[in-house]
């Protein structure tokens, strides 16, 4: 008797959770999906395509949604920094992006999914070859303002001075017209990039090693409990890999399980 009751509180332990969840998920009766929109998929963001979102972010998204029985809206922000500045507007209750320190003021990472490099992508032609390279007097760095890259590229840089702009549209048209040297990005969106630049070259090495997580708007534990959960699963299933490799982001890395950076 004893044990039955053990079950059934348990069981109502759990179900409150799951409500708490719900409540705090999917406020509106939806799941409002915030999307960081580029040029190209990369590991922190979605492209559009025919109009519609497409990365690891809408998959996992749209999956959540699913499992939480409601439908799914994408909210989408030009780059990542905009997504994590809406995390108090009540503009969306679940992304996906880069985790850094200056994020964490403004939402709460739950586990991880991705591991992230960011590097340099340089014109064709260029004579930059090492991270080393792109500090030095003359040279022109860019990146997207407000993101985790721009800012450990911004940190790092002691010579030269990194410009900055809104959407990595326009970054890579820097490049394209030659009015930068080297931007800032993912590995993976660089690679993205490069395919429509030829000559262009993606840096072997990176300059921030980081991670991408689930997050969710500031206090809101249960969400952030169910969403983190939600994520393991993704990982242990194989979901995460699939989702990685259908974007052909198949060099990309899978953070390991019980990461929360």
């Amino acid at each position: 008797m004893q044990q039955d009751s053990a079950m059934v509180a348990a069981g109502a332990a759990a179900a409150a959770a799951t409500e708490a969840a719900r409540r705090e998920l999917v406020p509106t009766g939806k799941l409002r999906l915030g999307l960081a929109v580029g040029p190209t998929i990369g590991a922190g963001n979605v492209v559009m395509d025919a109009g519609k979102p497409r990365g690891v972010a809408v998959d996992l998204g749209s999956e959540l949604a699913r499992q939480l029985g409601v439908p799914v809206e994408f909210v989408a922000f030009p780059n990542s920094g905009a997504l994590a500045n809406a995390g108090d507007s009540d503009a969306w209750d679940v992304g996906f992006m880069p985790v850094d320190d200056e994020r964490k003021k403004k939402v709460d990472f739950g586990a991880a999914h991705i591991a992230l490099q960011s590097t340099y992508l340089v014109a064709p032609g260029s004579a930059i070859r090492t991270l080393a390279d792109v500090d030095r007097p003359g040279v022109r760095p860019a990146g997207v303002e407000n993101t985790a890259t721009a800012r450990a590229a911004v940190r790092l840089l002691k010579t030269t001075t990194m410009t900055l702009v809104k959407t990595a549209e326009e970054l890579f048209e820097l490049l394209r017209i030659g009015k930068a040297d080297a931007i800032a990005q993912s590995r993976e969106s660089l690679i993205g990039m490069a395919a429509n630049l030829p000559g262009s070259r993606v840096l072997d090495e990176a300059f921030l090693n980081s991670y991408v997580a689930v997050a969710v708007p500031k206090n809101r534990p249960a969400a952030l409990a169910y969403a983190t959960a939600f994520v393991e699963q993704a990982k242990a299933s194989g979901a995460v890999r699939r989702s990685l490799d259908n974007a052909g982001l198949h060099g990309s890395v899978v953070a390991p399980l019980g990461l929360n950076p």
